[in-house]
């Protein structure tokens, strides 16, 4: 469809539904996070959001929320922010309940590249007679499920790389000391990051030098729906076993790995359903990542601190020429607490 059809209305209401999907995601993995808003006559009869694996969809709760206010749904317009479900899996098909509901449209951010739906949702509801309209609000739907999106389309994940660093690009001291480079805000948000991922990688290196829990652990986040992201600790020195002392281990399903990284990634896509992926490391893992082309999103917390040439460099990689040199583009900037956020997409390497 032309996006230029698509109201401002249209994009009102896909707003309200993608800031329903919000609500869930911290909570929804591995499932997407989705928000549906039901609309008739102008007014919104109903919303909700999908909260959790194996709980209902978005929108059967936003069916569910206009009848419990009294509405009668039927010739309402219903703005979804990922293409309704056709199948059976831990809850009936989406689809099915919207066509049961009498809705006369559907309006559909994103389509889903699952293959179990892949447009059987959007033509089961077509077959129905209901008038579907797909692309408005598309790359804001899209950025909120990046991660599912990608693992659904290529196998895998969508990998965010953080870093925490001086103004002097510095990330610990000569001898590893590094706590604490940035302040409590900056390491609060990095709880959230790690909350939307299904998966922390880090090196043994991290896990000798600094025994870190990589757990979320901000209360704020409602602890007891989410589920901890699983652990993937790198060792191809072989210097980690299972029955080590360190935090890590205490998760049983920790994942020590040895061979190589773009085999991790498909692994954690195809045998854990890890579609987010969050790498928390040392200087020499997370460049690794960047040169071989693995990484989505670079996230830099910028301290406003010098530490000096001494001190260990964010970044392992040697050049001999400029055009060697891994460009970004500069996505979004932060200031959390006194220090500064930025969010880069690594350009393509030039050739």
């Amino acid at each position: 469809m032309d996006k230029n059809s698509f109201s401002s209305d249209d994009e009102k209401f896909m707003r309200l539904a993608l800031e329903q999907a919000q609500l869930g995601s911290f909570t929804t993995r591995p499932n997407p996070a989705v928000g549906c808003v039901i609309v008739k006559n102008g007014l919104i009869i109903g919303k909700g959001f999908h909260p959790k694996a194996g709980l209902p969809h978005a929108e059967v709760y936003a069916l569910q929320d206009a009848k419990n206010h009294g509405f009668d749904v039927a010739g309402a317009s219903a703005y979804v922010t990922l293409e309704p479900c056709s199948h059976y899996g831990r809850t009936p098909p989406c689809a099915k309940a919207l066509v049961e509901s009498g809705v006369k449209q559907v309006v559909v951010a994103t389509l889903d590249p699952n293959p179990q739906v892949s447009g059987r949702g959007v033509a089961m509801l077509q077959e129905a007679g209901i008038e579907v309209r797909v692309g408005v609000c598309e790359q804001e739907a899209k950025a909120i499920n990046a991660g599912f999106l990608k693992a659904m389309a290529t196998g895998l994940p969508s990998v965010r790389v953080k870093i925490a660093a001086s103004l002097d690009g510095r990330t610990a001291m000569a001898d590893g000391e590094s706590k604490w480079i940035t302040g409590s805000a900056a390491r609060q948000d990095v709880q959230k990051l790690r909350a939307k991922s299904g998966a922390i990688i880090t090196g043994s290196g991290t896990i000798i030098a600094d025994n870190p829990a990589l757990n979320v652990r901000l209360p704020s986040l409602d602890l007891d729906n989410i589920t901890q992201p699983k652990i993937v600790v790198v060792d191809r020195s072989a210097r980690l076993q299972h029955t080590d002392n360190y935090q890590v281990f205490k998760k049983t399903d920790t994942l020590i790995w040895r061979e190589n990284l773009p085999e991790l990634l498909k692994t954690l896509v195809s045998e854990y359903q890890c579609y987010d992926v969050l790498v928390e490391a040392g200087s020499t893992l997370s460049t690794t990542f960047l040169q071989l082309g693995l990484v989505d999103e670079l996230i830099v917390y910028q301290a406003p601190c010098l530490l000096g040439d001494s001190a260990r460099a964010m970044f392992a990689g040697k050049f001999d020429k400029l055009n060697q040199k891994l460009n970004f583009t500069l996505m979004k900037t932060e200031q959390i607490g006194e220090d500064l956020k930025m969010t880069f997409a690594p350009k393509p390497q030039s050739t």
